[in-house]
């Protein structure tokens, strides 16, 4: 072709998948989660325990349906999984506002946005990111996380003020229609699957060497190859320890603040200083894995996050909380791309809907394990000492098994070499 466009589509399609996040269950359901805790506890006379239950019934039933989604996403494209999801999650918020008065009600509420949680999550969005860039993958995917920090900073707030004007139901109901009405059209219209399609090259950069493009499989193990490696059960199990860590510590975060003589502000500021992180983690570790071998940077990473659950137990000093938190959040806003990134680096694109499926998976069922685990651990020892120092243990593990990784197995191209998806397959190996 002989003119190209001033700006390569795969940076609109790494704004949209940004939107979509934004919209997302993540922001919506788990992140806005504690605005809604106080009127669901009042109207239904619930204790916490109660309506937390709610809560880790969603996260339950989310982590053992996204292996599927992403079993979906190899077979049918993450773009119709993403549209039809995005449909359905749209009308069951939009059923918030006929919520009956019993907290079973609540319960299936939630178990229902569970269900279809991996179809808005970054699973689908980062296959399709990936597929779009190469050399630049990192930061692609550090920038379409972007959507999803916004939205952690932004859904809360909004929440907060719809709440106090109409309601929790309504508030439901409204975020449901903005799934609908702003996010679902911009993805149908901007969200293509896949540069092929276009006449394009990942990273819109055309290759030196003359080749037809592959219509076949992308390059990358098959899923029966993919889950007989080694590597990736030590990804499988790194990323279970890092999400039961993190998610225990962000979670009781303002508790065991207050609990150790921290201020109500202090804790407020403290939280705050987690979205900021985790904005900045996503962008980050985005820009430095193009840059990194990335087990070296997760192992940083990790590492800093177990210093911050160190700090977490080691006084109630409100500088050393605020240092804590912001590398506890920097550890979770960073979470999501070294999840995309190492699996399309060790398996490739081919069943990449599949790997990253059960990693997020692992990641966020880890996370539902470990809050349980922190209160838990509290309830027994009526301190959050004990199990604080089990979370600094399997932070420090996750981040030992991230050196026991080897060379990328699908690393990015060099200039004037063929992209991955021109490499032709010939059997079920790569």
């Amino acid at each position: 072709m002989s003119h190209r466009p001033r700006v390569f589509y795969g940076w609109w399609v790494v704004a949209t998948a940004s939107l979509g996040m934004c919209f997302s269950t993540g922001t919506i359901v788990v992140l806005s989660f504690g605005v809604f805790f106080k009127p669901l506890s009042q109207y239904f006379h619930a204790s916490r325990a109660a309506v937390s239950l709610a809560f880790t019934l969603h996260n339950l039933v989310g982590a053992a349906c996204i292996p599927l989604i992403g079993r979906l996403i190899d077979r049918f494209g993450a773009r119709r999984v993403i549209l039809t999801g995005t449909t359905i999650f749209g009308l069951v918020l939009l059923s918030g506002g006929l919520v009956g008065s019993s907290i079973t009600y609540l319960y299936l509420f939630y178990v229902a946005l569970g269900l279809v949680a991996g179809t808005t999550s970054p699973v689908p969005y980062g296959v399709v990111v990936s597929r779009w860039f190469d050399r630049q993958r990192g930061l692609a995917l550090g920038l379409m996380a972007f959507g999803l920090g916004l939205g952690a900073i932004a859904m809360p707030l909004v929440a907060q003020r719809l709440i106090a004007m109409f309601g929790w139901r309504a508030t439901y109901a409204i975020f449901g229609c903005a799934a609908l009405l702003l996010s679902l059209p911009v993805v149908a219209v901007f969200l293509a699957e896949d540069p092929r399609k276009k006449g394009m090259w990942p990273d819109g950069v055309v290759p030196t060497q003359s080749a037809e493009q592959d219509k076949g499989h992308y390059e990358g193990l098959s899923w029966r190859d993919t889950w007989h490696q080694p590597t990736f059960w030590l990804l499988i199990c790194a990323f279970f320890l890092a999400g039961a860590s993190l998610f225990a510590c962000v979670l009781h975060m303002p508790a065991l603040l207050t609990d150790r003589g921290v201020s109500a502000q202090g804790a407020a500021v403290a939280s705050s200083i987690v979205g900021v992180a985790l904005l900045v983690g996503r962008i980050g570790a985005g820009y430095l894995l193009d840059r990194i071998f990335a087990p070296r940077l997760a192992l940083l990473l990790f590492g800093g996050s177990a210093v911050g659950i160190a700090l977490l137990s080691a006084g109630s000093v409100v500088k050393i909380a605020l240092v804590a938190a912001f590398l506890v959040g920097v550890g979770v806003g960073a979470e999501v791309d070294i999840i995309a990134y190492l699996m399309g680096r060790y398996f490739g694109l081919r069943a990449l809907g599949t790997a990253f499926g059960y990693g997020f998976g692992s990641y966020v069922f880890g996370g539902a394990l470990g809050a349980l685990l922190m209160g838990a651990g509290f309830d027994l020892t009526h301190s959050y000492t004990v199990p604080l120092a089990g979370f600094f243990i399997a932070m420090v593990l996750a981040a030992w098994l991230m050196t026991r990784l080897g060379p990328y197995r699908y690393a990015a191209q060099q200039a004037g070499e063929l992209p991955p998806v021109v490499k032709v397959h010939v059997g079920s190996h790569a």
